[in-house]
């Protein structure tokens, strides 16, 4: 009989930093009421792999159409600055950004790219889009 392979990922390391505590995202009010697109990329992410401690760096890119509120840059800037330190994976990252986004501003549709540097030999881009109903 097989002997069980140990599994080396956690439940706690899959769930690491989805719920901490991060800086609020501010928004301001849409002086536009057509529809147009925001891109905000901010090329110099970080955050910490949950299991190894060792640091993640990529670019997450924000698309969206607002509804009635913008995003406010430095909240946003505050807010992903608050991932430096914190254990969490790179598909919860971006899933993260976009529910914490979305709760924020509510807009008519966003989506969150996270586009992750190599790391022995793995390259990652992950995408989660929302779209409000109407």
């Amino acid at each position: 009989m097989a002997k069980k392979q140990q599994k080396l990922y956690t439940d706690e390391h899959a769930s690491a930093g989805l719920n901490a505590e991060l800086p609020a995202i501010e928004t301001w009010p849409n002086q536009f009421r057509d529809d147009y697109d925001i891109e905000i990329e901010t090329p110099e992410f970080t955050s910490v792999c949950p299991r190894t401690g060792l640091p993640d760096h990529g670019t997450i890119t924000i698309v969206y159409t607002p509804d009635r509120d913008c995003i406010e840059l430095k909240s946003l800037k505050m807010y992903l600055l608050a991932y430096r330190n914190l254990g969490i994976f790179q598909e919860n990252i971006v899933n993260r950004v976009l529910r914490d986004c979305v709760k924020a501003c509510k807009p008519r549709r966003m989506t969150v790219t996270g586009e992750f540097t190599p790391r022995g030999g793995v390259y990652s881009s992950i995408s989660a889009s929302y779209s409000k109903k109407r």
